[in-house]
Parts: structure tokens; C-alpha cells; sequence
């Protein structure tokens, strides 16, 4: 697996949702791009293609429009204030997913490629107004302490919680392993706040969940692509198989709702389940924006049938797995139709802290689609409902217990 310091690609699609479902365990946002450390003296990628400096007319323009922001804008504003919201403007005008970091947001890149902070772990949502504990995380020291799901975050340090400021909040639980940190809670109808005094700790964020739907039957549900993604899938059909008693006969892979995340990963889960053949490929203007990844020998789950649920928020990373599976025919896709990102974005740090995300290829599924702005289209459509009855699993259980309906085959 790629790690931080050398290049990492990711592909996903940044979203609020993940921001209020996750925020005090994951951090912000999660995306799907390739980070790479700035080194003395080097080109940047667009010197590889272009050489030629900016023309000095164009550079006049700039100037001039800085000149007149500073000298006649109604309210002072600093240099480096305006230079940092010309990059990022400048940056945001190209396409959605590019974006100028400042050293906080490019922190969040870091935990969500590799799925660990220093925190309190706990997940919370956003209800109504209302800081609520959605789970905490296991082994952490909230979950220690007894923090229970439902629990109403009060205050942090005596610092009560906006609801309107929610990163404040996410910030003031952060900080070094071993210092403390104050958090008052109510619980249940109970007016008198609790108060927990814990120990920050380095907290993993796991994206791999499971459970056994039958006898045999297992069902893994993936909620973002990060570099513990592949080993907690392994370690997760492991478990399924233990609790089974031996070999699964099938198994549901759910990217329902997935936005992303590490490419590299993304390439690692869809290796678990191919024996062989093309995974992705990838065509961008730099040489390092152009590649292919292949499938090593071995599948998980050896030919037995899988089935993966999708929907529209299974984007990039997720569309990439279900893409080279269902190329492959080694899955029937099962839901509605993906949505569509088929680029890979690259974050490149910056000499002061700060960070770009830059769009630096376009990606390609095994039989060479492109799924931009199209989106994958699945084998057996199930349209949500909003009554919680999850249909599209029970039409994969369905299909699962019936495998000859399903088709199979190795990979090209």
C-alpha cells in the first residue's frame, strides 16, 4: 500500500455527508487522490509539459486587480490573505475537485489516506441541532470511559458545542497523544451533564464492517477506501469464514454510499476477488499520471458468488472496484446506477504547509470506459425506498442463494 511521503492517488468525491456522519473520527473529508511531497529544486508537474513562464502581460492583469483589491476594497485585507484566495480561486475554477488546502485541510487529507488520528474516538452526527454520539469507537478512550451512542455532546474543555461551528468542536477533541481533554455529555432525559476527563490516544478509523446474513452467507459493507481498507476486508472475510465454519458460498459487497478514497486501495479490495487481468487504467499529461494496475493471482473467495450493491453516492473508488468487477464477470452489480467520477485527483504539498488537489487523470475501466459524468449502470436495478426496507440486499441474498443465475467467470 502507498503511504504518505510518497505518491499517493485518490479517487473520491468530496462530501459534506461524510463531515457530519463522521467528523469527530475521521475528520473532514475523504477524496480520491495522490499526494506528493514537494522535493528541493524540483519541477512541478506542469514543468514537465510546459516550460514557458507566464506572459508578462498576463502577470500585469494580476497585479493590477491586487493593487486595486488592496487600495480600494471596502475593508483592509492582508497580502497574503488576497495571494491565498487568488490560488484559490485559481485552482477551483478548473474543475470540481481540485482545490487550494490550508495545512488543517491538508491534515484531513492525511487521516483519510491513512485512517488514524489523535483523538478521543468518537463518531458523531449532527441531529436537529444536537451534537449526537452516533457510536464510539472501540478501544479508544471514550469507549473506555463509557461513552454510549446517544450521548449528547455538551462542551469540549468547558467550550460549549456550535452546532454552527461543528469543526471547532472536531479540533478542540483532537490533539497529542497523551494530553487531556474534557468532555460534558447529557444522556437520555437525565438535565445533569456528565463529565468524562480522557487521555487523547492514536485512534484507527476502520472501513470494513461484516456480518453473516446465513450460513455461509456473508455480507461486507466498505464505507470509504483508505490504506487499512484491504487488510480490515481480509481480516473481515477471515472473521466470516471462522464464524461459518468454513468456506463462504457467497458474499454481498455493499459501496452503497461510498465516496472514495485511495486509489491503491480501491485497486487492493477489487485484487481480493480477481484471480488475474486489468484492474485500471489511467491517461493524464505527466508521465506519472499515466498507468494500469493488474491482479495478482488469488481470489478470497475462490470463484464463489459475489454480489455488489451500489447506488448514486458509490463514486470514484467505489466505481473503480465495481467497474473492473463487473468487466471481469466477477460480480453482478445490484442497484442503481453510480455517480460517475472518473478522475483521479493528486494532492501535491506545498513548501509552507499548505497543499493543492489537482485533477491529474482521467481513469479507465478494464474493458476501457470512461465513466465520467455517466456513472456505472447495474446488472439488476432495485430502486431505494424510504420505508428501511432494504430491497437491493434482499434481491443479493436472493441471487446468492440461487448462484446459477449469477455469471462467472475467471478474469480476462
Amino acid at each position: 500500500m502507498a503511504r504518505l511521503g510518497t505518491p499517493v492517488r485518490f479517487a473520491f468525491v468530496l462530501t459534506v455527508g461524510v463531515v457530519a456522519g463522521l467528523s469527530l473520527s475521521l475528520g473532514r473529508p475523504v477524496q480520491a487522490e495522490r499526494k506528493v511531497e514537494p522535493e528541493p529544486n524540483s519541477q512541478s508537474v506542469a514543468d514537465t509539459t510546459v516550460t514557458a513562464p507566464v506572459p508578462w502581460k498576463d502577470a500585469k492583469l494580476l497585479a493590477e486587480v491586487l493593487e486595486h483589491v488592496r487600495r480600494e476594497y471596502v475593508e483592509r485585507i492582508s497580502d497574503q490573505e488576497l495571494i491565498e484566495a487568488a490560488i484559490r480561486g485559481m485552482i477551483a475554477d478548473l474543475d470540481p475537485h481540485s482545490a487550494f488546502l490550508d495545512p488543517e485541510q491538508f491534515d484531513e487529507i492525511r487521516i483519510s489516506t491513512t485512517g488514524e488520528y489523535s483523538g478521543v474516538g468518537i463518531e458523531v452526527a449532527l441531529e436537529n441541532g444536537v451534537v449526537k454520539v452516533v457510536n464510539p469507537i472501540e478501544d479508544t478512550p471514550a469507549f473506555r470511559a463509557g461513552v454510549l451512542a446517544g450521548d449528547r455532546i455538551l462542551a469540549v474543555d468547558d467550550v460549549p458545542v456550535d452546532a454552527e461551528n461543528l469543526n471547532d468542536t472536531i479540533d478542540r477533541m483532537r490533539g497529542r497523544v497523551g494530553t487531556p481533554v474534557k468532555i460534558s455529555i447529557a444522556r437520555g432525559p437525565d438535565p445533569k451533564p456528565m463529565e468524562f476527563t480522557l487521555a487523547r490516544a492514536a485512534v484507527q478509523v476502520h472501513s470494513v464492517t461484516q456480518n453473516l446474513l446465513e450460513p455461509g452467507l456473508g455480507y461486507v459493507k466498505i464505507s470509504h477506501f483508505s490504506e487499512t481498507t484491504t487488510p480490515d476486508l481480509e481480516r473481515a472475510i477471515a472473521k466470516l469464514k471462522k464464524t461459518s465454519g468454513g468456506a463462504l458460498r457467497g458474499l454481498v459487497l455493499d459501496l452503497r454510499n461510498n465516496p472514495g478514497g485511495v486509489l491503491e486501495a480501491a485497486v487492493d479490495v477489487s485484487d481480493v476477488f480477481l484471480d488475474g487481468g486489468l484492474i485500471v487504467t489511467a491517461n493524464g499529461r505527466a508521465p506519472d499520471a499515466q498507468f494500469s494496475m493488474d491482479a495478482q493471482p488469488g481470489d478470497d473467495l475462490n470463484g464463489a458468488p459475489l454480489i455488489v450493491l451500489v447506488n448514486g453516492g458509490s463514486a470514484s473508488a467505489s466505481e473503480i472496484v465495481a467497474g473492473a468487477l463487473q468487466d471481469h464477470h466477477r460480480a453482478r452489480l445490484v442497484g442503481s446506477q453510480t455517480y460517475g467520477k472518473g478522475s483521479v485527483q493528486t494532492v501535491m504539498a506545498l513548501s509552507d504547509g499548505h497543499a493543492i488537489k489537482l485533477t491529474t487523470s482521467k481513469y479507465f475501466t478494464p474493458s476501457g470506459a470512461s465513466i465520467h459524468q455517466r456513472g456505472i449502470k447495474p446488472d439488476v436495478a432495485v430502486e431505494e425506498t424510504k420505508d428501511g426496507d432494504d430491497r437491493a440486499l434482499h434481491v443479493a441474498l436472493d441471487l446468492l442463494k440461487n448462484p446459477g443465475t449469477i455469471r462467472q467467470s475467471s478474469a480476462d
